[in-house]
């Protein structure tokens, strides 16, 4: 049964703000028996030239016990916008409010092909959709027979030129892209972390600026694309050259021209004009460059990645692929869990107490606190170096960049 019914007018034209009220209240009768009374909500959807005639007092569409309707839903909703990717692009977001992802979509038959196509782009795996086709006979003629109607379709650069064209009119989320800088860095690299704000990204569980897709996720990948593509603009690298770690929580590491693993969590390269990215959450996202070399390299390092030495792995990368010496190299740790709020089971945390006892506190304890980035120093043999402090931002999504110039080595490091 579905949790969702989006019932698409989209294309139904009407003037008349009483007319529209009355096909509305049809059409939902026409439908009952969908076994949308049964649904956790209903949305009409329709262009913004039809409006349904709300009572100053409510905030629902009045609907007569008489039509057999009085058991819909305890709420309904409408939403009427000029284009279909604003208008599915709202009703995502009711959806996501209520946290449901089974859907029923009753739509005329001749906009079937188009309503998936954007909806293949706006959704993710995460929702289960079924369609029925919209059995509705009107006065007046207002739905043509389907067989003089011609099924509605658009090429698939299309539906995605509108839905990115509404994507970038979104205001920013939660304030306003921000760049943080590290004074460890020389003036030969350009670099940054930015924090959770300035991206589209609305699920709580996610930072507005998000930069990890999948389709177990409700963030669309379009949604992702477009923050990527305002961090290149702040930025200033080609998002078309932008390669990022196939996380797998181990020490393999992509030397860039070499044949691509299936997966590593590092990645090293002396390539102009390519953008490589290491995405975390609490893992700490970690930055290698090398101004003499012009060479660098991205990590995400979790606790797992810690203790298997990808850090080290990534510097011994760039070491027998572009000669670096290891004085030569900086190493930034970015922002991560602190050893405040992260803790490991007690078995699980006694490799970083053999690492060394600075690394755990209360290890006696059964899920002792583990300092990461300390053992991070340890593993490496860097402890001698400075890095970035612990940032007090609490974010759900990291991610470091580098980006190197055709003219010049530049540094971008994403948190």
């Amino acid at each position: 049964m579905a949790e969702a019914v989006l019932i698409d007018l989209f294309d139904l034209k009407l003037n008349s703000k009483k007319t529209c009220h009355h096909t509305l209240l049809k059409t939902l009768n026409a439908v009952q028996y969908h076994q949308a009374a049964k649904a956790k909500f209903v949305c009409i959807m329709c262009c913004n030239n039809i409006s349904c005639e709300r009572d100053s007092e409510q905030d629902h569409c009045e609907l007569e016990t008489s039509n057999g309707l009085s058991g819909l839903l305890g709420e309904f909703e409408t939403v009427s916008n000029p284009s279909m990717a604003a208008s599915l692009y709202t009703i995502k977001q009711k959806i996501d409010e209520k946290n449901l992802s089974s859907i029923k979509v009753i739509l005329p038959r001749h906009r079937k092909t188009l309503m998936k196509a954007f909806i293949d782009q706006l959704f993710t795996d995460v929702y289960n959709f079924e369609f029925e086709d919209l059995q509705m006979t009107l006065k007046g003629g207002l739905l043509k027979q389907y067989t003089e109607i011609n099924i509605i379709t658009a090429p698939e650069v299309e539906v995605q030129n509108e839905i990115e064209t509404y994507l970038r009119s979104l205001p920013a989320l939660k304030g306003e892209l921000t760049i943080i800088t590290s004074p460890l860095i020389p003036d030969s690299f350009i670099h940054g972390f930015t924090t959770r704000t300035g991206g589209i990204s609305y699920i709580p569980t996610l930072s507005s600026f998000n930069l990890f897709s999948s389709s177990k996720r409700r963030d669309p990948k379009v949604v992702v694309q477009e923050n990527l593509r305002r961090l290149a603009n702040a930025a200033g690298f080609n998002v078309e050259k932008f390669y990022r770690i196939k996380t797998d929580h181990a020490n393999d590491v992509w030397v860039m021209g070499r044949n691509e693993p299936e997966s590593y969590d590092g990645i090293t390269t002396n390539h102009r004009g390519v953008t490589i990215a290491a995405l975390g959450a609490d893992c700490i996202p970690i930055v290698f460059a090398d101004p003499v070399k012009k060479a660098c390299g991205v990590a995400h390092s979790g606790w797992k990645g810690t203790l298997l030495g990808v850090a080290m792995a990534t510097v011994n990368a760039m070491i027998a692929e572009y000669g670096c010496s290891v004085e030569d190299i900086i190493v930034i740790l970015g922002p991560a869990v602190g050893p405040c709020c992260f803790t490991l089971p007690r078995d699980s945390a006694k490799a970083f107490h053999n690492l060394h006892p600075a690394c755990v506190r209360l290890f006696n304890s059964p899920n002792p606190y583990v300092d990461i980035r300390k053992a991070t120093r340890y593993v490496t043999g860097f402890f001698q170096k400075r890095f970035l402090p612990p940032s007090k931002l609490t974010a759900k999504r990291f991610s470091c960049l580098i980006y190197l110039q055709p003219e010049e080595l530049q540094c971008i490091i994403h948190l």
